[in-house]
């Protein structure tokens, strides 16, 4: 399988010359940041009634006064798939008063 030359193609060609198999559903977590907690909560919020389903974690970044909201989507990580997801990641956390940074497989 070939991808994109960018940071998401590159993700997923350095997943499969791992092992990984990307044509199963794998756990996708996609990253929000937030420079104030009452924003993230707000989006933790808003996902329990939009989205009821899905895992969401609210915690405390690395970094101080930055809060993540991790979100875990049940997909096949295309990258088709995972650029639609962080767009529709990027408009909610806009929102919020944040953005998306990023996503990972849980492994």
């Amino acid at each position: 399988m070939t991808f994109p030359n960018d940071e998401t193609g590159q993700v997923l060609a350095e997943m499969q010359t791992a092992g990984i198999d990307l044509n199963e559903i794998h756990q996708v977590v996609f990253f929000q940041l937030f420079e104030q907690e009452q924003h993230a909560q707000a989006m933790v919020a808003h996902l329990a009634e939009q989205a009821p389903d899905m895992p969401v974690e609210l915690v405390p970044d690395e970094l101080p006064n930055v809060w993540d909201v991790n979100c875990t989507v049940s997909m096949v990580p295309s990258y088709d798939a995972i650029i639609a997801q962080e767009a529709e990641f990027e408009l909610l956390a806009t929102k919020f008063k944040g953005y998306n940074d990023g996503w990972g497989i849980e492994a």
